[in-house]
């Protein structure tokens, strides 16, 4: 069931510029893909181009677009499909993050969760996963939620509210897709050291309070690198795993939510209690 290697299989990949995207075009380089890359920032795919051609590796196309822009993405599709038929794998990186309690958030935030990590990957979804149904040669559609689309961490109701709303469509499409040979994978990383841990929004808090830049300091010495992240999603893709971890605190983690019900609510009230103090104290 669904594609188990990388070599040879074209592959998609957003968010390419930066981050666990970067890392996952280049790790699928490696592992012998042929690569259609998108990000918003155009320097930054550039470079990661760059790298993969510098390092013998194939790349079929790439374009920098806002994966928000449906018409953007649908005419990119539409060039990839006309020059280079149906794509094998499809994965779905590119994301934003904003935290804040539900009295802070903007109507701006909400909707900016929704669009980027939400509406974004159901247009690549829309517009390249059909076209690897009729082809009818199987493939793979990769999906990276995040922990916080499995668990109720403090301040993240609009991230999650996306977050989860992706793992939903990843886990109807598992079935949805499996009689056309596409697996689906869900991958839901902790934290992670990409560029996002810097320039996050952090909504009605000071960040640059010393508690804040404590706690920051504390996430990102915790955080795991990005290329272990795409050693995950291509080990996940090959093993054909549908929910991908990418740190065992993670996996963890939700073993222990599903398992013990009481002690989880209970945890998670007071680490939303510990971060309102924490707020009340620092806010902006």
């Amino acid at each position: 069931m669904g594609r188990r290697t990388f070599r040879g299989a074209k592959t998609l990949v957003t968010g390419a510029a930066s981050g666990i995207g970067r890392a996952t075009a280049l790790a699928a380089a490696a592992a012998g893909a042929e690569l259609v890359l998108t990000d918003i920032n155009g320097e930054g795919l550039d470079a990661t181009v760059a790298e993969i051609r510098a390092g013998g590796g194939t790349v079929l196309a790439a374009r920098a677009l806002d994966i928000t822009d449906y018409d953007a993405v649908t005419a990119f599709a539409n060039e990839v499909h006309e020059a280079h038929d149906s794509l094998d794998i499809v994965m779905n990186v590119a994301g934003t993050s904003a935290w804040g309690t539900v009295e802070h958030l903007e109507h701006r935030h909400w909707r900016k969760m929704v669009e980027v990590n939400l509406m974004g990957p159901i247009h690549v979804i829309e517009n390249f996963v059909p076209p690897m149904m009729r082809a009818g040669r199987g493939g793979a559609l990769v999906n990276v939620s995040s922990a916080a689309g499995i668990l109720a961490f403090p301040w993240h109701a609009a991230y999650s509210a996306a977050k989860y709303g992706l793992r939903g469509v990843s886990e109807v499409l598992r079935f949805d897709l499996a009689r056309h040979g596409i697996s689906v994978h869900l991958v839901v990383p902790g934290a992670v050291n990409t560029p996002l841990v810097h320039t996050f929004e952090l909504v009605g808090v000071d960040k640059d309070n010393p508690r804040v830049r404590r706690l920051v300091a504390a996430f990102t010495d915790h955080a795991v690198p990005p290329e272990r992240v795409a050693r995950s999603i291509l080990r996940g893709v090959e093993r054909n795993r549908y929910l991908v971890y990418t740190s065992f605190d993670i996996r963890f983690a939700y073993w222990w939510a599903r398992k013990f019900a009481f002690p989880y609510n209970y945890v998670m009230r007071r680490a939303s209690d510990r971060f309102s103090r924490l707020q009340a104290s620092v806010g902006s």
